[in-house]
């Protein structure tokens, strides 16, 4: 048991997009919230859907899915809201579903493959195996940069 304690892990926040499993670190995780009215805001990216207000504060939301270049997401009853707070900003993601929280071992984590393709790869940190899972872990701040700047 004392040997589990030196391994050195990260928890993460387990979300579903077009049938993978990407993660998060928990520390940039705020909450995770049902899909509530998204107020649209002209001349914006197609990914970004619109604001919504959250407890009073105002939160851009964007579609992970659409972000990717997979599409629009189906919005549905098991989507959900992910509040990412990044350089003191909130902003919330659209995924199919979020419903785990797990500890990744650091030796599980590898670097992107080399043959990835496509805009999504742009976004991957990393990929974790973990038994018969492959987690691929993001980039918030490339995900995220387009938002923060404005763009």
């Amino acid at each position: 048991m004392t040997e589990a304690l030196d391994v050195k892990s990260v928890k993460v926040v387990v979300f579903q997009l077009a049938e993978k499993e990407y993660v998060i670190p928990v520390s940039h995780v705020q909450g995770i919230e049902k899909l509530i009215h998204i107020t649209r805001v002209p001349k914006t990216p197609s990914y970004v859907k619109g604001v919504i207000n959250l407890r009073g504060v105002v939160t851009p939301i964007i579609d992970l899915k659409n972000r990717f270049g997979l599409g629009e997401s189906e919005l549905n009853d098991s989507c959900r809201i992910i509040i990412i707070t990044l350089d003191n900003m909130n902003v919330g993601v659209i995924v199919d579903s979020a419903n785990d929280v797990l500890d990744i071992p650091t030796d599980a984590i590898e670097p992107q493959p080399e043959v990835v393709g496509g805009l999504e790869q742009d976004f991957i940190a990393g990929v974790a195996k973990l038994d018969r899972r492959l987690l691929i872990l993001l980039h918030l701040n490339l995900v995220l940069n387009p938002i923060k700047t404005g763009v």
